[in-house]
């Protein structure tokens, strides 16, 4: 049977790709990850040295993705002009030296100047390597391979908390430094050597790979070419971009999930530390709970999408389980187990959305003569800034209120609001 047709060789194909490329980019975001929200560990410790506020800190940790937003979409098109083993490798690098650079931080204007740059740095990791997939893998695989990619954001919640808080409680005041310092200095340091390491790993397209044979290539580049999904021209369309309705539909959906997650991501060690716990161990053991959860959940979410070819039906049920998650966390005060359930149902519905939602634009964009590494840039960036929005309203709010739950009920209704602009796009597009 020739190679083309012959579907067992074309799953063993793309496993083998997948065991090539996905371990590192697996643990490339865990190391992102981790240094974007190791601030919310800092916090114990952080806001009484340093006298935040909340609201202080909600700035300074959303902040992040105001640098994300405006360097976003250039990174994604350098990624294609340059390659994806020069470029990932410069980004990791970047961002892992600012990270551990956070030690230095001594007023809100650093802080918020830090956490702008730390953005900055990492600035196109996440659609570049999105867009990654799209060179190696065709749409069919993509949830799966996706699903993987964003476990690290699970797997990343289950062992930072336990790490960071061993850091903070057993390094405080060590060589005259605070827990907190150790924290960023430690964990930045990870994204550095896994900088290192990427020239030797990344190969930039499957005609690059010398561990691919030629009818392996071949195979990969019918199958994208089936797809249509065009390459990226030296000059991004972006009036056709800016005047694409689903653009925009996209980008608000990825808005209000983005908002939830950092939302919770953010004050989820806070949220337990105020049920009492002082162990900074404990803490970070237990906020390991919710993201153990998601991670059992959005394997299974994913395997289920990919075996039916589902997406927008599940989708729209995991918008409305993180919804009625952050309802019910934000209803139930204590105790902390009842809390600590409805937090987990939340995380779970709500990073079950991320390996689906990527699966979306990716399909639309190769379907139009769009540009596909500024399209996908432009919704990650538009919809990133819920990353700034979402957890400086919760700061706000507390310092207001004096509690969270407010500030929870309004991510609720987000979520809802995400459900009804996911049906006008599948009204617009079959998807």
């Amino acid at each position: 049977m020739p190679i083309a047709t012959d579907t067992t060789n074309t799953n063993t194909l793309y496993k083998k790709i997948a065991w090539r490329l996905m371990p590192f980019l697996f643990f490339g975001y865990v190391a992102a990850y981790i240094d974007r929200m190791n601030v919310s560990f800092a916090k114990l410790q952080m806001a009484g040295d340093l006298g935040f506020s909340d609201t202080v800190y909600g700035m300074g940790a959303g902040i992040f993705f105001v640098g994300y937003f405006f360097f976003e979409v250039p990174s994604n098109i350098m990624l294609h002009k340059i390659g994806a083993r020069i470029w990932l490798t410069r980004i990791m690098l970047m961002w892992g030296v600012i990270s551990s650079a956070m030690m230095f931080a001594d007023s809100p204007l650093s802080f918020y100047g830090l956490r702008l740059l730390l953005g900055m740095g990492e600035a196109g990791f996440f659609p570049g390597i999105i867009l990654y997939l799209t060179y190696w893998f065709p749409n069919r695989y993509r949830a799966k391979c996706t699903a993987v990619f964003i476990f690290g954001i699970a797997f990343s919640g289950i062992i930072s908390g336990p790490i960071s808080g061993w850091i903070m409680e057993n390094l405080q005041n060590v060589h005259n430094l605070r827990g907190w310092q150790w924290l960023f200095l430690l964990e930045g340091l990870l994204a550095v050597l896994l900088g290192c390491i990427a020239p030797f790993i990344l190969q930039d397209k499957p005609e690059n790979a010398p561990w691919l044979t030629a009818d392996e290539k071949r195979l990969v580049r019918e199958h994208l070419t089936a797809e249509q999904q065009l390459a990226v021209t030296q000059h991004a369309a972006f009036k056709e971009i800016l005047a694409n309705a689903n653009i925009w539909l996209l980008s608000g959906i990825y808005f209000l999930l983005v908002a939830g997650l950092y939302s919770i991501s953010f004050w989820l060690p806070q949220i337990i530390h105020d049920f009492g716990q002082t162990s900074l161990v404990t803490t970070g053991l237990l906020s390991s709970i919710p993201y153990l959860c998601a991670s059992i959940g959005m394997g299974l979410i994913a395997y289920y999408s990919d075996k039916h070819n589902e997406r927008y039906r599940i989708m729209l049920a995991c918008m409305l389980v993180g919804a009625l998650g952050l309802f019910a966390s934000a209803w139930f005060q204590s105790p902390i187990s009842l809390s600590l359930l409805s937090l987990s149902i939340a995380c779970t519905g709500i990073m079950a959305c991320f390996t689906l939602f990527w699966t979306i634009p990716t399909k639309i964009l190769s379907n139009t003569n769009m540009t596909a590494a500024a399209g996908i840039a432009m919704i990650n960036s538009l919809g990133g800034l819920g990353g700034y929005i979402g957890p400086f309203l919760l700061g706000w709010i507390k310092d207001t209120t004096h509690n969270l739950s407010a500030g929870l009920y309004v991510l609720s209704i987000g979520l809802l609001m995400a459900m009804g602009l996911l049906i006008l796009v599948q009204r617009r597009v079959a998807i």
